[in-house]
């Protein structure tokens, strides 16, 4: 796995088809070319639907100059005229415009599978981004995570840790996260042992309570652990819409006395003692909004979305944004 690319570079290639990285090139990309401008917008299309006249829309310059990402999904698809179009434009690509093509670096037709190399020749900066097949490149990926977040961790730790959580990057990334935050930063093998034993009874009420208290890596890793051991999606929306709820309720009722409240909300004291800690760093406007976000989520996850376990981890990680720190 190479280090990430140059992401100031006006032609980008991201070879490979390991999604997490993939997007972590994209999102490299993208902070890049807002640091140059902040309004710089990011566009997606797959090039299996670029037209010559829609590379040519994507990358003209704009009346303002605008900053601009357009990213080209699975380019190993394209057509032999749009791949055409592409190289000619990186020979002289226009200045403000980040475009990066996304490749397998496989390809039906010839032009799909040539396009790599014309990008190369073009002097296109390249992210590998092939899927870690081999124990030793997931160990290699898990160090890398742990000392990106501040910690450290030693071999039996590293070989715990892929051996308890598998092969997804998503969770060993996710977990390497967490890991550093619970551990101070020195990760030893006990320390893994005691997260994946404390992730066996993961319901939608740790994701919950992990959301509404503004931790989003830490909710995002429950939600993931939930869904993985089974977790009905309704069951985790419902989750959701009850700690969002909960915390509206306490938060607009003020201040007080949890067993005094405990009786005017219909709520055990308990309860009502955990909401009014969670409802610190809320808004009346980001209360307003999370309960927005539960009641589409519950029409989400029983069929109006297509994806449930993506409809989720979207209102998982709003929740959690929307919590002031």
């Amino acid at each position: 796995m190479s280090e990430p690319a140059n992401a100031a570079r006006p032609v980008q290639l991201v070879l490979g088809d390991e999604a997490l990285l993939i997007e972590r090139a994209i999102s490299a990309a993208l902070d890049a070319a807002r640091r140059a401008d902040p309004s710089a917008e990011l566009t997606r299309i797959p090039a299996s639907e670029l037209t010559v006249s829609t590379l040519t829309e994507l990358v003209s310059p704009t009346l303002f100059s605008e900053g601009r990402v357009v990213v080209l999904d699975s380019a190993q698809d394209v057509s032999n005229e749009a791949a055409e179009a592409i190289g000619n434009y990186v020979q002289d690509p226009v200045p403000g415009v980040v475009l990066v093509v996304v490749h397998s670096g496989g390809g039906r037709s010839k032009a799909g599978k040539a396009l790599p190399a014309t990008l190369r020749n073009a002097g296109a900066a390249v992210t590998e981004c092939a899927k870690l097949t081999k124990p030793a490149e997931r160990e290699a990926f898990v160090r890398a995570e742990v000392r990106g977040a501040g910690g450290a961790i030693d071999a039996a730790a590293v070989t715990a840790l892929v051996e308890s959580v598998g092969t997804d990057l998503r969770e060993l990334a996710a977990a390497a996260g967490q890991l550093v935050a619970d551990s101070g930063g020195n990760i030893d093998e006990q320390a893994v042992r005691r997260y994946h034993t404390g992730r066996a009874d993961v319901t939608g009420f740790v994701v919950a309570e992990k959301a509404v208290a503004g931790d989003g890596t830490a909710a995002l890793s429950a939600l993931r652990w939930a869904l993985h051991i089974g977790v009905a999606h309704v069951l985790i929306a419902d989750a959701l819409a009850d700690a969002v709820r909960t915390v509206a309720r306490v938060a607009s009722a003020g201040r007080g006395n949890p067993n005094t409240m405990a009786s005017q909300l219909g709520m055990p004291p308990w309860k009502v003692r955990k909401a009014q800690g969670q409802a610190r760093g809320w808004t009346r406007e980001g209360l307003t909004a999370a309960l927005e976000i539960v009641a589409t989520l519950n029409a989400e996850v029983k069929g109006v979305a297509a994806d449930g376990e993506y409809a989720l981890e979207r209102a998982t990680r709003r929740i959690a944004a929307l919590r002031e720190t």
